[in-house]
């Protein structure tokens, strides 16, 4: 069913299929067109992502230790730091079996991930090895448990461990409640105020989507429903106690990658990914719709360009990334609600 294409100004579809981006091709081969993993298309182009673009850029200024630039910033260094190539590599659909891949991903669970809690930190402990307690931080553990995942970690132990973390420790406050006074919740009042931080919420959840659905436990799906209620409550980017302000400017921009950052486009992706499809949404949709071209495509509207390894897309300019999440967004968002118009009218 491509009904939700009506909603395009012009197909971007071919554009998005050119050779000269091929995790931007991988990905709509799957997402977009529905191919099989297993397809002789589709092999052949997650092979090229390997070859050429970003990745092997990327990859060739690794150390050998699996790191980038300084090992102790692997965080810090923002960025070019081992983190933040991590979570890049992730969103670009990089050979989870490649080498260089598995020791960057090593790297950071014996560097970042605290021993005794398994959430993710910024700093390594010098004491005892490890992430330092005091450091870890919510949207860190979230986005690297999501990379990790897209990188063949969910069945590891470690990264079971910090799932465990983000649904024991994750908050979804609203400004109303008291914060406990424990830990990790007694420090970083920026991560951790009265009202819980916007991007802890949405990494948290873009990493629980990556579970199968099959694979989520009795926490995680109750994490997912609590996290996704707090932002329906937001009508994804508005204040909740007063819905004709919007939270923060920053959002309604465009960007990718977002790194601990977040965008409209980003969390509508991991609701519609989630599979909701509430009418909460629809501000945000109309937003998202709004934003596209005469041509059917979406421009990069932010960027840390200049602060990467190597540039991705370029300021101001028709992207092929937002344009694929956007199209993902409505192909999930827009089959549905028709779907689901088409059976009250019957």
């Amino acid at each position: 069913m491509d009904n939700w294409k009506s909603i395009l100004n012009a197909d971007p579809i071919p554009w998005l299929l050119e050779d000269n981006n091929p995790s931007v091709k991988y990905f709509t081969l799957i997402d977009i067109l529905g191919k099989a993993a297993n397809d002789s298309e589709v092999k052949k182009v997650k092979e090229e992502i390997m070859k050429k673009g970003v990745v092997p850029k990327i990859l060739a200024k690794q150390k050998e230790g699996g790191y980038w630039e300084d090992s102790q910033k692997f965080y810090t260094a923002k960025y070019k730091g081992t983190v933040w190539q991590i979570i890049i590599l992730a969103e670009l659909g990089a050979e989870e079996k490649d080498e260089r891949i598995r020791k960057a991903c090593e790297f950071i669970l014996e560097n970042s991930q605290d021993r005794e809690s398994s959430g993710f930190s910024m700093w390594v402990s010098a004491r005892t090895g490890g992430g330092r307690s005091t450091g870890v931080i919510p949207c860190l553990t979230g986005n690297l448990v999501y990379s990790l995942i897209k990188l063949g970690y969910l069945e590891d132990g470690r990264v079971q461990n910090s799932i465990n973390w983000i649904t024991t420790y994750q908050r979804f406050d609203d400004g109303i409640k008291n914060t406990p006074k424990d830990w990790p919740y007694e420090r970083l009042v920026v991560c951790w105020g009265k009202h819980s931080c916007h991007m802890g919420v949405v990494k948290a959840l873009k990493a629980l989507a990556e579970i199968p659905p099959n694979q989520r436990n009795k926490e995680v799906k109750n994490t997912i429903e609590e996290g996704v209620e707090y932002l329906l409550k937001h009508h994804i980017y508005k204040r909740s106690h007063d819905l004709s302000r919007v939270s923060k400017p920053g959002w309604l921009r465009f960007a990718f990658p977002l790194m601990y950052q977040t965008d409209v486009l980003e969390i509508l992706g991991i609701l519609t990914r989630l599979g909701y499809h509430d009418e909460r949404m629809q501000g945000a949709t109309d937003l998202l719709i709004s934003k596209q071209d005469d041509q059917g495509k979406w421009k990069l509207e932010s960027t840390f360009n200049g602060r990467f390894q190597t540039n991705i897309e370029q300021k101001g300019k028709p992207s092929k990334w937002i344009t694929l999440n956007a199209l993902k967004v409505l192909k999930n968002f827009l089959n549905v609600t028709q779907l689901k118009n088409r059976h009250l009218k019957c």
